[in-house]
């Protein structure tokens, strides 16, 4: 999944072929670029800074998504590539992302091809976005290729909000519940030792244990909640920074009961709705499969998709090289296999996808319904047994009088 970062502009200025002072402004990964880039232009840089775009928000995969999608629309209307560009920019409301589409814009009005400058702007077109667009500007067949481009990214956005929805239920109840026990502790135990006190005599077990836990978090509050907090933000750091920590975790995720069942059905659709794009556009399959492994978002996927690629550059069956790797279901072979002897690899793979979608589909309606008596019973043990520990005093009390 490509990560939303800031966008850089540079502004420069230098001398041209004729010594003519020039100046303007390029986006970039990096100063170096911009020079490389201007320098093939016939451009001596002789100033160079850069400035943060201001105002607007930053530019999420589905602003491009529906930029995709919109350009493609107006292309297939007829629509010229240049003012196709100008519709969209003025219809957008994110600064930033108007200006990233003024500067493609710019680039291809000065005859670079729309690829190349899809190209300058890695933040935001993969390689994956590139190749295709490269590959029906030189079949012709830009729209067409723009189309499968919208419809794929409208695909996976689809898979991505429907995993996070599947999470979002079970997290923000145990954020709930974790804010309500904390409440419980701080405030409400205190108020019942304080009664407790005047009642005398031997207090039960499970109550003297609910009340020194109570006792060791108002103390300590400050170094659970750092604990926790700083916990956290290593893990994930961690997991964001370290390969063989990504390979580990994600191999544990598609073994996690039912969770793992959906991500790793929502994986494979990602890796065959990649593909069956890639290949129906031409991109040869070795080349195609570079973009394949990391479009799929997982490690383990990643990984089997390398061999899948050095195996079919030897000669091997696209088919042969997956039943090694191990991680595909014999369904995916099937339609594999099919595809190979009839020719018709692309179609084969998008009714995968298709049916791998409908799956996690199908799998996140259900988890709510499965989740709740789950929740419900956690939450039911770790509230009913502190309230059912402050009240044993109550209970014991009545029982003598």
């Amino acid at each position: 999944m490509a990560k939303s970062a800031k966008e850089i502009i540079y502004e420069w200025e230098g001398k041209d072929k004729n010594g003519k002072l020039v100046r303007g402004e390029m986006r970039s990964g990096g100063e170096a670029a911009v020079t490389a880039s201007l320098r093939r232009q016939g451009i001596l840089v002789t100033k160079l800074k850069k400035r943060r775009v201001s105002g607007g928000r930053s530019i999420k995969q589905r602003d491009i998504a529906l930029f995709t999608r919109q350009l493609a629309t107006m292309m297939k209307a007829g629509v010229p590539l240049l003012q196709s560009f100008d519709i969209v920019s003025r219809g957008s409301t994110n600064p930033r992302l108007t200006k990233l589409l003024n500067d493609i814009r710019s680039d291809v009005e000065t005859g670079t091809s729309l690829s190349s400058a899809f190209r300058k702007h890695p933040l935001h077109f993969d390689a994956l976005y590139c190749n295709l667009v490269e590959a029906g500007e030189a079949g012709g067949i830009l729209e067409a290729l723009l189309d499968r481009l919208a419809i794929y990214q409208e695909k996976t956005l689809a898979i991505k909000s429907k995993i996070k929805s599947a999470l979002m239920y079970p997290i923000a109840v145990i954020v709930v519940a974790f804010v309500v026990l904390t409440v419980i502790m701080i405030f409400v135990i205190p108020s019942f030792e304080e009664v407790f006190k005047s009642f005398g005599g031997e207090l039960p077990a499970p109550t003297q244990f609910v009340i020194w836990l109570s006792k060791f978090f108002v103390e300590w509050w400050w170094a659970i909640f750092g604990l926790i907090g700083g916990g956290i933000y290593f893990f994930f750091e961690t997991w964001k920074r370290s390969a063989k920590m990504q390979t580990a975790m994600d191999r544990l995720l598609l073994r996690v009961p039912v969770f793992g069942d959906l991500i790793n059905k929502s994986v494979i659709a990602r890796w065959t709705r990649t593909l069956s794009t890639m290949f129906a556009a031409g991109v040869p399959l070795v080349e195609a499969l570079d973009s394949v492994g990391g479009a799929s978002g997982n490690a383990v996927y990643l990984h089997a998709t390398e061999q899948i690629q050095k195996d079919v550059s030897t000669g091997s069956a696209l088919t042969s090289a997956m039943t090694t790797t191990g991680v595909f279901p014999n369904m995916v072979l099937q339609m594999a296999s099919i595809g190979e002897e009839s020719g018709s690899l692309d179609h084969m793979l998008a009714k995968a996808a298709e049916f791998y979608e409908d799956e996690v589909d199908e799998m996140v309606k259900g988890l709510s319904s499965l989740m709740e008596p789950f929740i419900i019973v956690i939450l039911g043990v770790l509230i009913g047994g502190i309230v059912v520990s402050m009240y044993l005093p109550i209970f014991k009390l009545g029982a003598v009088v």
